[in-house]
């Protein structure tokens, strides 16, 4: 019995054992994954807060490996460089996978990997920086990104000429690109200069090539907050939200109580702060400022004059929305177009809504003229000094026939019984004012 007792428990030891085993070796090939992040179309703020989450799963998945499949076309060099920061900050090696380009911050981010790979018919290169994307940037800034594009290249032990070409046109290296050109690298180009590790025809042959073959392909799809930070952070964008939300506030207060243009301009601007925060552009307190300056205005509002607090009220907004922006440039671009397309809407919207909406319910619209049924009253100046009889009594206001003619008359205060004689003090307006004969 006793030896019986023993094999059930060693017997139930060793399958435990194995079980455990099993479990362990399913889990650690479950691990056996590369952290794929996308970055497709522009390079914004919505994008570093996407590929900082990425990162994170990355190393929570305890990842093999990171690949940046780049198919962009650049944008915000800001943007660009906190996402080169997350690139240098994370353990394990990241690579660079251009599927099928890498265009200006977007070669930036490449020259950030480890390695590069590419596909055939891909291209990296052209990141000379642009304002906006359309305006030319000065010299201090362009001097300042081609040395940045340089360094990144020389750190890997790249030809930073060739990265200084891509930024400035007036570099000419022979056989590659003439003078006049930004300098634009094929698959084929960046493996003969060492601007690439290999050419590779899909993922399969990037996992062969990074040494990882088989492994599972863990693409890490951003959020919908990035989502929104992206859309949110776009200048165009933010200058639309912006010139909603000035054009409401223009409205709540030109209209009589708290109705739907506060709303709308109230959702505007969370959505134009709230996606600056998010994206770590802006702080807390920039938003703490904007309130201070509407409660600024508010008070100033409630008070004679314009003094302190409306200029310190307005300073203060304008200051918290251009503090908010990616830059201030930026932010004094987008307010100072926001402000001409909010007084532009303001006019049309009140013009509107005072003929069709529901403000001509609360908005006088229209002229007192006679042929609308509008008669004026009429001068009652001659009745001063003129006697009369009360013809009804007056508590005070009643009526009082002077020169045979019923007048509307009111006494000072005083009560005036009927059939009494009165005569006109004064005359003020339409209030024709008289006290009794005798007094």
């Amino acid at each position: 019995m006793l030896k019986t007792i023993r094999f059930f428990f060693w017997a139930t030891c060793l399958l435990t054992g194995i079980i455990i085993s099993l479990a362990a070796g399913q889990l650690s090939a479950n691990n056996q994954a590369v952290a794929v992040i996308k970055i497709d179309g522009t390079i914004d703020p919505g994008t570093k807060t996407y590929v900082q989450y990425a990162f994170d799963e990355a190393e929570r998945i305890n990842a093999l490996a990171v690949v940046l499949e780049l198919d962009t076309p650049g944008g915000f060099i800001i943007s660009a460089e906190a996402i080169r920061g997350l690139i240098d900050d994370y353990d394990g090696p990241v690579y660079a996978f251009v599927r099928p380009s890498a265009i200006s911050a977007g070669a930036y981010l490449a020259l950030a990997a480890d390695e590069i790979y590419m596909v055939p018919g891909s291209t990296i290169g052209a990141a000379e920086p642009r304002y906006l994307g359309v305006g030319a940037v000065d010299e201090k800034e362009l001097s300042a990104w081609e040395k940045k594009m340089a360094s990144m290249a020389e750190r890997q032990g790249r030809d930073p000429q060739v990265a200084s070409a891509m930024v400035r046109s007036d570099i000419a290296i022979e056989g590659l690109v003439e003078e006049g050109v930004l300098l634009t690298l094929t698959a084929a180009e960046a493996l003969e200069v060492g601007y690439s590790e290999g050419t590779v025809a899909n993922q399969n042959e990037l996992l062969e090539a990074i040494g990882h073959p088989g492994a599972e392909w863990n693409e890490i799809e951003p959020r919908v907050t990035d989502t929104l930070v992206s859309w949110t952070t776009n200048p165009f964008v933010g200058t639309l939200l912006l010139m909603v939300g000035i054009g409401g506030l223009i409205l709540e207060v030109i209209s009589a109580g708290f109705g739907a243009a506060g709303l709308v301009s109230l959702a505007a601007f969370a959505l134009y702060f709230g996606g600056n925060i998010a994206a770590g552009m802006a702080e807390y307190w920039v938003l703490i400022l904007f309130v201070f300056g509407i409660a600024l205005m508010l008070v100033e509002a409630f008070m004679p004059g314009f003094g302190v607090f409306g200029v310190g009220g307005l300073i203060s907004t304008l200051a918290s929305i251009i503090l908010a922006a990616v830059s201030v440039r930026t932010g004094m671009v987008m307010l100072s177009i926001a402000l001409v397309l909010a007084i532009v809407f303001s006019v049309f919207a009140f013009r509107y809504f005072t003929k069709r909406g529901a403000l001509r319910h609360i908005i006088l619209s229209e002229e007192e003229k006679a042929e609308l049924g509008y008669v004026a009253p009429r001068d009652q100046k001659e009745l001063a000094g003129k006697e009369g009889v009360a013809i009804t009594a007056l508590r005070p206001s009643g009526a009082a026939s002077i020169d045979g003619v019923r007048i509307d008359v009111v006494s000072e205060g005083s009560y005036i019984p009927a059939g009494e004689e009165l005569i006109v003090d004064r005359v003020e307006g339409v209030r024709v004012i008289v006290r009794p004969k005798n007094n």
